[in-house]
């Protein structure tokens, strides 16, 4: 198949393109600088330079492929609302392309399990939190893409758990990382809260599962592990990082993390049992805490050291 792919220099559009690649398909991959097509091209990939705001430069991408997979996003914190829209926007201009184009075609698209209920364990078949105004806002995406499933388009979900880890930014995973560097210890929410976690490589290959063999309107989630205590993450990178571990009142949640506070007090823990028996896929990859040497290798190069500033 030739995939067009969003998001394809990306944490996990990288691991992707490699699981695509490897697989026998083809991909174009959209990208906005010229040092994103020398990564595609290095890969075996195809760039197709372009933005996801650009509506007709998608249309345009999707229309000379099989499938689509959607993993772009505009993580502008400060306006949620319009991250959101252009997503929903995006998704459209992908599907309505592959309706027009006609025959065999699948579009996946990008969700997360933080959508889902809190302190519940939620599965495929679990519809986002509509009374959470953030979930509602990105969930609201699921909903436009699994419409096209009406449309005869094979169209599916794939929901990334908070801490999608591996060689890179890892997620919330990673958050913990850089205020551990930056305060100087490494801190967690007094209590229970738990991450639903996964491995990026696992991830790609349900990506791949998917538009390969998905049936029309399917949910997945590519959760590795249903809930590991944010304690536990938080221990293990103090332990690395040779620094205390403290745990935090939740009403202090906000004076540490800062605007990420949001994050540590979750308690976001999600099954993938329908996924590995939908796809016959299964999490093979380092869990989360075996994972933390790397994430603080990535985090301390002087290539990747970033702050707990809002991303705009």
């Amino acid at each position: 198949m030739r995939v067009f792919v969003t998001g394809s220099t990306g944490f996990v559009g990288t691991a992707v393109v490699k699981e695509l690649l490897s697989a026998g398909h083809q991909v174009l991959g959209l990208t906005r600088s010229d040092k994103g097509a020398e990564q595609l091209n290095a890969q075996g990939a195809e760039a197709f330079h372009g933005d996801i705001k650009d509506l007709e430069v998608l249309k345009q991408g999707a229309s000379q492929c099989d499938a689509v997979i959607h993993l772009a996003f505009v993580h502008n914190f400060a306006d949620m609302t319009g991250s959101c829209a252009i997503d929903r926007a995006a998704i459209t201009a992908l599907g309505s392309a592959l309706v027009e184009a006609g025959g065999d075609r699948a579009l996946v698209i990008t969700s997360g399990t933080m959508m889902l209920y809190r302190s519940k364990l939620c599965d495929e078949d679990t519809s986002p939190d509509m009374t959470n105004p953030l979930a509602a806002m990105r969930g609201a995406s699921e909903a436009v893409c699994l419409d096209f499933a009406r449309k005869g388009i094979r169209a599916s979900v794939v929901r990334l758990p908070p801490t999608t880890h591996g060689p890179g930014s890892s997620g919330f995973t990673g958050m913990l990382v850089m205020a551990a560097i930056e305060k100087g210890v490494s801190a967690y929410i007094e209590g229970q809260n738990r991450w639903c976690a996964g491995h990026r490589d696992d991830a790609a290959r349900i990506y791949r599962l998917a538009i390969e063999k998905a049936d029309p309107g399917s949910v997945f989630h590519a959760v590795g592990e249903e809930g590991v205590l944010l304690k536990d993450i938080a221990t293990a990178i103090g332990d690395q990082l040779e620094i205390p571990v403290v745990g935090l009142a939740p009403e202090k949640a906000e004076e540490h993390f800062g605007w990420f506070a949001f994050g540590p007090t979750a308690d976001n823990i999600a099954s993938s049992k329908k996924t590995q028996e939908r796809l016959g896929w299964n999490p093979t990859s380092p869990t989360v805490v075996e994972d933390v040497p790397e994430i603080i290798g990535f985090f301390k190069s002087s290539n990747a050291h970033r702050s707990l500033e809002p991303i705009s």
